[in-house]
């Protein structure tokens, strides 16, 4: 049996954190690692969702204690009210969202290819 490759590895990764992760919540979390600081409009075009899609999908690595977030929340990322509008969020990780990009860098790094 061959080791897993990378990408099944960075997918299982993100299902331990939320065993029913979909495709939408796992696109805008990896676009949110790429482009800290974005805000939903921006992610929803990058993502290529709608707003309301690309907003459900983040909200989703929320932190528990957040009225913003939304089951599961996984503490990943939060939304802070934009300065320059204060009615969208900007979206950072949070230090535990920083550790799982670390992680999947790492997975990147060690590329195991699904051929061989």
């Amino acid at each position: 049996m061959r080791p897993r490759d990378s990408l099944l590895e960075a997918l299982t990764l993100l299902r331990e954190l939320n065993p029913a992760i979909t495709v939408n919540e796992i696109t805008a979390f990896l676009y949110t690692c790429e482009n800290e600081g974005l805000n939903v409009q921006e992610l929803a075009y990058v993502c290529r969702m709608n707003e309301p899609t690309a907003s459900r999908s983040i909200r989703s690595f929320g932190p528990a204690d957040s009225p913003w977030s939304r089951p599961p929340a996984c503490g990943l990322v939060e939304g802070f009210l934009n300065p320059s509008d204060g009615r969208s969020r900007v979206i950072h990780l949070t230090d535990a969202g920083r550790r799982v990009r670390q992680r999947l860098d790492e997975i990147i790094r060690q590329a195991v290819a699904i051929v061989r």
